[in-house]
């Protein structure tokens, strides 16, 4: 079995990116022989759906596929064959990251069929999605990021199958808030949230693993 972590954060070891590993922990937790890798999607130089239809040309030869062919073409034929994918990103500006929105628009496009009667053959494969932010929980019920990313995860029910996901509050963005203009923030709050409730928070993720693969097994 294959499973997929998709990063969609430019760092590759800050909060993001450890709650992805840690959910690949749990995914090996229940299957010791998958394979799993995480993908960093800012190594990759890559854009969005450019909106040519070429995956929707009826008896085309690209019917169901993206037809662009940069070096992420390939990695992409390889996730949309996996067993289970738990995507992950920092919210900038109330969304997803830009990178992690090419992606999904190069991931959920050529599958969603324009007809009330033909589908696009595909595998349906469990998700998760883990949300990281600098707000706290409170914050972000008040500026809508829940109704936001709920509307937007309909989207992934209706192509692939509905995704669990995680929220991780008030984030440590930095290892020394005095370097830079933040004093909107408390550092010492920020301190404590990432002593006390990040292991929480990576504990979950790990939980949230453990269950894609429950899925998948249960897919299968």
């Amino acid at each position: 079995m294959k499973f997929f972590a998709i990063n969609g954060s430019p760092r590759k070891n800050c909060n993001t990116a450890q709650l992805l590993d840690k959910s690949l922990e749990g995914v090996k937790s229940v299957f010791p022989d998958a394979s799993t890798e995480r993908i960093d999607l800012y190594d990759f130089p890559f854009n969005g759906c450019k909106s040519c239809f070429a995956c929707k040309i009826r008896d085309g030869k690209h019917y169901g596929k993206c037809v662009q062919n940069d070096d992420f073409k390939p990695i992409l034929e390889e996730v949309v064959q996996a067993d289970g994918i738990i995507l992950g990103s920092p919210i900038y500006f109330s969304d997803v990251t830009g990178n992690m929105r090419c992606f999904l628009e190069r991931f959920m496009f050529p599958f969603l069929a324009y007809s009330k009667t033909e589908t696009v053959e595909h595998k349906k494969m469990p998700l998760a999605y883990i949300y990281t932010m600098n707000a706290s929980e409170d914050i972000s019920y008040q500026i809508g990021y829940h109704d936001l990313h709920d509307h937007f995860e309909m989207g992934l029910s209706m192509v692939f199958t509905k995704p669990e996901h995680l929220y991780v509050y008030d984030t440590y963005q930095f290892k020394n808030y005095s370097k830079y203009v933040s004093d909107a923030f408390d550092e010492s709050e920020k301190k404590r949230v990432r002593q006390t409730q990040f292991p929480k928070d990576l504990k979950n993720a790990f939980e949230l693993g453990k269950r894609v693969a429950i899925r998948a097994e249960q897919h299968d």
